[in-house]
């Protein structure tokens, strides 16, 4: 089990996040909440890596607010000041790891999918990206400027990150010169949310799980 952690952003204020250790050395990994809020549920995907062999930080993007009520939390979504997030908790988070790690690399789920994007654009200090399920609005950050290996998982039943903008996606970064390594599932969106069983698709998660921690294997070690 982790613990919440307090670490130091680039403009010197404090953020939150949930540290699960794998001990002194190993690689680590951001873990970017879902529009839901740092739930145990993603502290729970932070201690199943540290399980795995990497240390993770969840940084609580919404430094306090949780919920389950959808409307809630697209409220919650809408309100987040995405460039702060990308720039100062994301970044900061990344920084604090690097201290402990040589390279960290980082991914999310929906908002947090669309994030770890922006993350993979705008934080240099990134070594390898992993997106479930969300894609940033191109203006804040285009994919085609990624320049790290990136890896993405996709659900073809998807009504807000559909495949017809998973393909352009991939395309982009593609015609960019980029390989990226997309998978597409016969799933709906957050299958990967065991917490959620109306759209949990066990054997589609575990394949994105360990796909990710292959990847990760790869990149950061």
């Amino acid at each position: 089990m982790g613990e919440m952690i307090e670490f130091a952003r680039p403009d010197g204020s404090g953020c939150t996040g949930y540290l699960a250790a794998a001990g002194t050395g190993k690689p680590a990994v951001i873990i970017i909440q879902e529009w839901w809020g740092l739930n145990p549920q993603i502290c729970g995907v932070a201690d199943r890596f540290a399980e795995a062999g990497f240390t993770a930080l969840a940084p609580d993007l919404y430094h306090g607010r949780v919920t389950q009520d959808p409307d809630e939390a697209s409220h919650l979504m809408t309100g987040l000041d995405f460039p702060g997030a990308t720039h100062q908790d994301l970044r900061g988070a990344v920084l604090h790891l690097r201290q402990q790690a040589g390279k960290v690399g980082v991914m999310g789920f929906c908002m947090g999918g669309a994030l770890t994007i922006a993350a993979a654009v705008h934080i240099p200090e990134i070594t390898s990206a992993v997106c479930l399920y969300g894609i940033p609005p191109q203006d804040f950050a285009d994919p085609a400027k990624i320049r790290i290996p990136f890896m993405g998982h996709f659900a073809n039943l998807d009504d807000w990150c559909t495949p017809q903008a998973v393909d352009q996606l991939e395309q982009s970064m593609r015609a960019a010169g980029q390989t990226p390594e997309i998978y597409r599932y016969a799933a709906a969106h957050a299958f990967c949310n065991e917490q959620r069983p109306e759209v949990y698709d066990p054997a589609c998660a575990k394949l994105a799980m360990q796909r990710t921690l292959d990847f990760f294997g790869r990149t950061l070690t």
